[in-house]
């Protein structure tokens, strides 16, 4: 189970951190740092952040009570996984004309980890505590 928690703590402070910028400053984050074409308007991209937020917490929610409900990090590992997969069919596709694709290879290079983190966590939490 430690290595399941120490993944779920990952995925927390990683979503987080990363909504937690979002949220507070999208258009530095998205514009100055990754060289993404501006928006007209960040609203949704705020709400995305707060929802990360959310789902860190969670997350930790999880992790403290992993001896009952270990499986329900299948809920995380399913997020980053799709992520990593939308993330990296967006940059193969291109995003658009002006913007770079460092973001979103960083967002599926990350969020790829995390998934594989948190499958092999349950993986061995599975022989630990079998499902009953």
């Amino acid at each position: 189970m430690t290595f399941l928690r120490r993944a779920l703590q990952a995925f927390a402070v990683v979503w987080a951190g990363c909504g937690l910028a979002v949220a507070i400053a999208p258009r530095w984050v998205l514009v100055s740092w990754f060289s993404q074409v501006p928006y007209p308007d960040y609203t949704y991209v705020r709400i995305c952040g707060v929802a990360a937020i959310g789902m860190g917490m969670l997350a930790v929610l999880v992790s403290r009570t992993l001896a009952e409900i270990w499986w329900w990090s299948w809920a995380f590992a399913f997020t980053s996984v799709l992520v990593a997969v939308i993330t990296a069919l967006h940059a193969l596709a291109g995003p658009p004309p002006g913007s770079g694709t460092l973001l979103w290879w960083t967002f599926a290079g990350v969020n790829a980890v995390l998934g594989a983190a948190l499958m092999l966590g349950m993986g061995r939490a599975g022989q630990e505590k079998p499902f009953a």
